[in-house]
């Protein structure tokens, strides 16, 4: 055992070190290294959680694909049964008109109302694709113009 100094206290238990000396910079030095592992483990983690969000995305996006995909075809068949439907119709209305007037007389009064609606719908859809042009979305643009004002009033500031 050691005698104790006259401050009450054992030599061999304490190492005190007074001032910036090797103990006080291999401390800071311990902090900083521990920091930048904390941000080395913050950026590593970051990169793993955006690469699974990625990935969790691409597999949503497959999923919902496919999806979509059996919807498309679906709908295109419904299209497909109801085009052969309105032939069907177009048939029988000229074969009942048939029954009142020669057969190609019965046809030429289907045929020239056809035309008509074709008429009809064409001159309504152009007009309906003219109001929807430019096809630039006028409100997100509106909006991103705003931003970049209120932006730029903060950097004035």
């Amino acid at each position: 055992m050691t005698q104790p100094t006259g401050s009450g206290t054992r030599t061999d238990d304490l190492s005190v070190s007074h001032g910036p000396g090797p103990a006080a910079s291999t401390s800071t030095h311990r902090r900083d290294e521990s920091v930048g592992q904390l941000v080395g483990q913050l950026t590593e983690q970051m990169s793993r959680l955006v690469r699974d969000e990625v990935q969790l995305a691409k597999v949503d996006l497959t999923a919902k694909g496919k999806k979509a995909g059996v919807g498309i075809g679906m709908f295109s068949g419904a299209g497909l049964l109801a085009f052969f439907g309105v032939g069907a119709l177009v048939t029988t209305a000229i074969l009942g008109l048939a029954h009142l007037v020669p057969a190609w007389l019965s046809a030429l009064i289907v045929a020239v109302v056809l035309f008509a609606v074709a008429a009809v719908l064409g001159l309504v859809g152009k007009k309906e694709v003219q109001q929807a042009t430019p096809p630039v979305p006028q409100s997100a643009v509106d909006g991103l113009k705003q931003d970049v004002q209120t932006v730029k009033e903060g950097l004035q500031r």
